[in-house]
């Protein structure tokens, strides 16, 4: 049989190009321990594309050369943030907390979108809940869920 009839394709030509990672129409604002996490990740994927490329690993070199192209412009165009000046309003960089009105009390930390780890506390400064934060003092009660309601107990610089 021909090979125009076979859909495979020989050896090392299966790859596919990995998608690119999408940018953030959003600035990019991040907070300083941020923006070494950005430089960590260009860094981590220069080491993997130089490996890729010695192992000649054409799926590896794929993703490396993505993951390169995303760290590298989040880099470029990262906008650092130095700590809020006061803990009087909630402001990018502060820790707030929060008292719902069921009694649960949750700390959040507002940072850059890359810096996102909500499970864990941090969450995106363009988030809901950060954006119904912004400008809040202590006292003030924000919107908590669908139905709920949080009031600003503490506000961390």
């Amino acid at each position: 049989m021909s090979r125009a009839f076979v859909k495979e394709p020989d050896g090392l030509d299966v790859f596919e190009d990995h998608p690119e990672k999408l940018i953030s129409e959003h600035p990019n604002l991040v907070t300083p321990p941020g923006f070494e996490a950005i430089k960590s990740e260009v860094t981590r994927s220069q080491s993997e594309l130089a490996a890729a490329q010695g192992a000649n690993d054409r799926d590896a070199i794929s993703r490396a050369t993505r993951d390169l192209r995303y760290w590298s412009q989040r880099e470029m165009t990262a906008e650092v943030q130095q700590a809020p000046r006061d803990s009087e309003t909630v402001q990018f960089g502060s820790t707030v907390s929060l008292v719902r009105d069921d009694g649960r009390r949750h700390s959040y930390r507002i940072v850059g979108e890359d810096e996102s780890d909500p499970a864990n506390g941090a969450i995106s400064y363009v988030a809901p809940l950060a954006q119904a934060l912004m400008g809040k003092r202590v006292g003030d009660e924000v919107r908590a869920g669908a139905t709920g309601s949080a009031e600003i107990v503490e506000i961390r610089r």
